[in-house]
């Protein structure tokens, strides 16, 4: 596992390493009020949706399961994690570096360093992993940077090695960083070996059973989902 003070460094570094750039876009005006429709799936990856669709943990459920028969095993939940583990290595060495790390956390799911990333209306050419046009907002006013400068403020106004929670509230887990969670040396290095050796743990959890595969309907609702569930069927008197 990894501590709080490893954490903390390595989302400070990212803080101020450019990363890959934001397609911001202004958002409609009653969506502000609206929690982010986001889930991020046991291996990291962040799935996002607008606040009025479905939460997105059924596109990562779909995308998983290989052979569509509504049952993901283990062999796709861990191919799952393969798949991201691949676009997350960059230069192809097996090793997910702290560069990579950075890329990571700021490019891809700035949920972590504690931005908000809601999918806006628009549709179009988005932020990676986003689908549709999606914006990044600190929980103070703010965005940011389109060209992937530094945002306003050097650290997030709550930091997960100050809340504790970082990607928790989006995932089945409480991993604030699912990416280093697998950094098993903790030295900042996350192999491929481990990385699916966690995987293999977090398909262990979801199954207590022992079924040997999973189905939607009996996965746990993250903190995100019962938000945006609420929200949905109470709109802005939630």
């Amino acid at each position: 596992m990894f501590s709080r003070r490893q954490i903390g460094r390595s989302l400070a570094a990212a803080a101020l390493i450019g990363g890959l750039g934001f397609s911001a876009a202004a958002a409609p005006a009653d969506d502000d009020d609206a929690p982010a429709n986001v889930f991020i799936s046991p291996c990291g990856k962040p799935f996002r949706a607008k606040p009025t669709d479905p939460y997105p943990v059924a596109a990562w459920f779909k995308e998983a399961d290989k052979n569509g028969d509504g049952k993901l095993d283990r062999t796709e939940f861990v191919a799952d994690a393969e798949t991201f583990f691949k676009a997350l290595d960059v230069n192809g060495d097996g090793v997910i570096d702290p560069r990579e790390v950075s890329r990571y956390e700021r490019g891809i799911a700035p949920e972590i360093l504690g931005y908000t990333v809601k999918v806006s209306a628009r549709t179009g050419p988005g932020g990676l992993y986003g689908g549709r046009i999606w914006k990044a907002q600190m929980d103070k006013p703010g965005a940011i940077d389109p060209g992937g400068g530094e945002p306003p403020e050097a650290r997030p106004p709550h930091d997960i090695d100050e809340s504790a929670q970082g990607a928790s509230p989006y995932g089945f887990f409480f991993e604030p960083e699912p990416v280093m969670a697998a950094d098993e040396n903790l030295n900042g290095y996350i192999r491929k070996a481990g990385f699916l050796r966690l995987a293999g743990r977090h398909f262990d959890r979801l199954d207590p059973d022992g079924v040997g595969y999973l189905t939607l309907a009996k996965l746990p609702k993250t903190q995100a989902q019962l938000k945006v569930e609420r929200y949905q069927r109470h709109g802005h008197r939630s």
